[in-house]
């Protein structure tokens, strides 16, 4: 599951009148399109392509829909930028949580690489608390406790998992990459258009990455070229459809959609590998979501109050 900036402006999305149905359909499109990326992802890796490698085509071939949706709404203009230096360090946060997350779904089965990144509102609220000082009252903080419980329920720690060592740390790391990128992209947006945010760390990220092609490219065959290509246009698609579910209806309204995808990525998992996720990472799941839910109700009465006060 990949978390990226909306292209557009929540500003243009309030105004813009409610479709709440339109917009829970292309939240579901952009969950399968996501699904997609990372069952791509999988079958690269499986392919020999190391995960610097999948990357750089999930922004090459991911540059395709971008550019006709440019093309076809706010033009090439939008891209601009006048603070490059901010620019260069949302993809240097952003490039470390793809690493992470694309070598957990490279390691792991799709439904556990994908349960861990349900804990990145979790990690963000710890963030903020821990780096940020920003307030966390005691409701958050046992719905961030509570979640994490959760996450070592899916790891099965103690010598009874059968998970690999390596993928549950990048999967323990995914979250907190994925929150600290949603903080950087937060910053930026406070004077950046989101398809300038957009751009500019896809370009970013695929030349940093193609520097490194020369040293981890390899050879592939049909297949794999193949599963690249769906990682790169699925990834793409993800994020139009997740843009485009903003422009319909509130955040409050879709964003929980976005859960389904643990559902999306157990059952390609099953069709494509045969892997059945054991009961703990549907247990664990679940407690993960319910905390992550609990916290965006949280976030929904402090806003609440600071309006009432």
């Amino acid at each position: 599951m990949t978390h990226v900036a909306p292209l557009l402006r929540p500003a243009a999305a309030a105004h813009a009148p409610a479709r709440p149905m339109l917009g829970l359909a292309l939240r579901l499109g952009s969950v399968l399109a996501f699904g997609c990326m990372g069952a791509g992802v999988k079958l690269a890796s499986e392919g020999g392509a190391h995960p610097l490698e999948t990357i750089f085509y999930r922004f090459l071939f991911g540059f395709l829909p971008l550019a006709a949706w440019l093309a076809a709404g706010p033009g090439w203009g939008a891209v601009r930028t006048r603070r490059p230096g901010a620019h260069l360090w949302r993809a240097a946060v952003g490039l470390a949580a793809m690493i992470a997350n694309f070598s957990a779904i490279a390691l792991l089965p799709l439904a556990e690489a994908t349960a861990f990144s349900f804990a990145a509102p979790l990690a963000a609220t710890a963030m903020a608390a821990l780096f940020l000082r920003e307030p966390v009252g005691r409701h958050r903080w046992a719905a961030v406790l509570v979640g994490f419980a959760g996450v070592l329920i899916v790891t099965r720690p103690g010598g009874a998992s059968d998970l690999p060592a390596l993928g549950v740390l990048f999967g323990l790391l995914t979250p907190f990459g994925i929150a600290a990128a949603n903080v950087t992209v937060r910053h930026i947006s406070r004077t950046e258009r989101p398809e300038a945010t957009v751009f500019w760390f896809g370009a970013t990220a695929a030349l940093a990455t193609a520097l490194a092609l020369p040293f981890v490219g390899e050879r592939h065959d049909l297949g794999t070229w193949g599963a690249l290509l769906a990682t790169g246009l699925a990834g793409g698609v993800g994020q139009l459809f997740m843009s485009a579910s903003l422009k319909a209806a509130p955040l409050s309204v879709v964003g929980p959609i976005d859960y389904l995808a643990i559902g999306v990525a157990a059952l390609l998992g099953w069709a494509i590998w045969g892997d059945v996720p054991a009961p703990s990472t549907w247990a664990g799941a679940g407690v993960v979501v319910a905390s992550g839910l609990y916290v965006v109700h949280r976030e929904r009465v402090r806003a609440k109050q600071a309006l009432a006060s």
